[in-house]
């Protein structure tokens, strides 16, 4: 019965000895904290001190269209031709899409001959009048004659002038047929082709200026309000890696409730390559402050951790930090540095 007990017992003991060893119980601990290299530090130390620097806010924006229009048929029609496709650059007037006609031409042509017919019964109800008038200042005919011939050339007049009006119409539906670049500038796409129905109200080209390119961008209230227009404004496009200049245009007088911003645009320089829809930053330089600026050259990468050496008194010390926004050669340390440490060289 007591070698049944030894043996399990003595595993369990043997078992709790090697979680022991692997968790270091035996081994002298360290308590934590930095210790300093007894190593001869290599190189001259660098003062660590705050510099004021310009703290700059980005605030993202899109490119677009200040002139774009959506280009669709007042009738309804059957497209015969379209004669740009995307990407092409059309002048204001240019012809872009035509309309099949044989309808509208038929139409104007029935108004025309209406307008033709009532003219010559006119004319032949004005020379009855005439000579209903010398006859009734003859004393020839009643006065009801005349009344009558008078009334009756009245009406054919107001008949033509229907007539007319009708024609006119017909005539303005066939420029209808006939579609033109409202501006001048480039096509974005094309929703249609030859054969389709065109109807009232359907889009068949967008067409955009691209000499009215600008910038729409949400910023926060605070700064919205210290803004005017006219105000100039650095812009970042990071898709071409270019840098632009513009100026304040407009300022939605009306805050969005749900996001606590308001909407601005701000107008660029012209440039062949932007296109509506693409990604660009204002930058606005808001305040002076100080922050601890080093050379790039004096902190070590190791995978994720950034190092420096500090000189202390009898060696240097190891020290992780945590770095910000790069200005040229120098970068920002958030934290590990205070103002007064010396930083050495990377050390070997």
């Amino acid at each position: 019965m007591k070698t049944k007990l030894i043996i399990p017992a003595a595993c369990i003991l043997g078992l709790a000895l090697a979680v022991a060893w692997m968790t270091n119980i035996f081994n002298e601990r360290i308590s934590p904290g930095t210790v300093a290299s007894a190593a001869q530090p290599v190189g001259d130390p660098m003062p660590v001190v705050a510099r004021e620097i310009t703290i700059v806010e980005p605030v993202p924006g899109t490119i677009v269209a200040k002139q774009a229009t959506d280009i669709s048929s007042r009738i309804l029609a059957r497209v015969e031709k379209i004669l740009v496709r995307a990407g092409d650059t059309v002048k204001q007037g240019d012809l872009l899409i035509q309309l099949e006609q044989t309808d509208l031409l038929s139409r104007q042509a029935q108004a025309t001959e209406l307008v033709s017919g009532t003219r010559a019964r006119l004319k032949e109800a004005d020379l009855q009048n005439k000579r209903i008038k010398e006859l009734f200042a003859q004393g020839m005919v009643a006065r009801a004659e005349l009344d009558q011939t008078q009334a009756a050339t009245d009406s054919l007049q107001a008949e033509l002038s229907q007539a007319q009006q009708l024609l006119n119409e017909k005539q303005t539906t066939l420029l209808y047929s006939t579609i033109t670049a409202p501006i001048s500038g480039r096509i974005v796409d094309r929703y249609a082709e030859p054969g389709d129905t065109a109807t009232p109200g359907r889009t068949l080209l967008s067409l955009y200026n691209p000499q009215s390119l600008r910038i729409e961008a949400h910023v926060r209230e605070q700064l919205a309000l210290s803004l005017n227009i006219g105000d100039a404004v650095s812009i970042e496009v990071p898709s071409l890696n270019r840098k632009l200049q513009g100026t304040i245009d407009e300022l939605v007088p009306a805050a969005n409730a749900g996001a606590r911003s308001f909407q601005i645009h701000v107008l660029m320089d012209y440039s062949v390559d932007l296109l509506p829809g693409m990604f660009a930053r204002l930058l606005f330089d808001r305040r002076n402050e100080e922050r601890i600026l080093v050379p790039i050259d004096r902190i070590a990468t190791v995978g994720q951790l950034d190092i420096v050496w500090v000189l202390l008194e009898g060696g240097s010390q190891k020290r992780l930090v945590t770095t910000g926004k790069k200005y040229n050669d120098l970068v920002e340390v958030l934290s590990g540095l205070n103002e007064g440490d010396r930083i050495l060289p990377i050390q070997p």
